[in-house]
């Protein structure tokens, strides 16, 4: 949450009166990152190309904000036809790589959909794709059982077809709302 705050500073400025969610489009970079995939396999942003991609940052012991939010995309991606199922993908960024490895990725992402790909990284490729979009992310101390819980936003970013950053969808935009921009995003071509 903290994270959103420097970003919502930055995002104050002028939008596009025809998108709903926050336009974001030209205040931030393109898609660019090199991860690992929920396979093991390394990729990068090319990887995903030619698709309209929204990025979520999370991790998978999360216990409120990324179930509710993977649950919230899944239930508006069903709103959408199958073809623009087809051309939307969702990157769950996990920033908890000591417990998110490829396989417990596979098996979160698997409850929403094949859309849904889970990625993570070492800490410097986590820290250069969040410094790349602005936003940060903390690990909470360890309770006896070496628990602990993972500070990161909330909010997801849309890019185009060209990994052109476009939208922030945030918690409180309307589902109406969402799913109006995500056809717009899917319908540029």
């Amino acid at each position: 949450m903290a994270g959103l705050l420097s970003l919502g500073a930055l995002l104050s400025g002028c939008s596009d009166p025809g998108w709903q969610t926050k336009d974001i489009s030209g205040l931030m970079p393109p898609l660019e990152f090199q991860l690992t995939g929920e396979s093991g396999e390394r990729v990068d942003a090319q990887t995903f190309r030619g698709d309209a991609t929204l990025l979520f940052f999370g991790f998978t012991h999360c216990h409120d904000v990324c179930p509710a939010t993977m649950a919230h995309l899944d239930s508006i991606m069903g709103e959408l036809d199958e073809e623009a199922r087809d051309d939307l993908q969702v990157l769950f960024v996990s920033v908890d790589p000591a417990r998110d490895d490829p396989e417990t990725l596979r098996e979160y992402t698997a409850n929403f959909g094949p859309e849904f790909v889970g990625l993570t990284g070492s800490e410097e490729q986590l820290d250069a794709l969040t410094r790349r979009y602005r936003v940060t992310y903390g690990y909470g101390e360890k309770d006896s059982e070496g628990h602990y819980m993972v500070s990161h936003p909330s909010a997801i970013f849309a890019f185009d077809r060209n990994g052109e950053a476009q939208l922030l969808i945030r918690q409180d935009d309307e589902r109406e709302d969402v799913l109006s921009d995500l056809r717009r995003l899917l319908a540029q071509g």
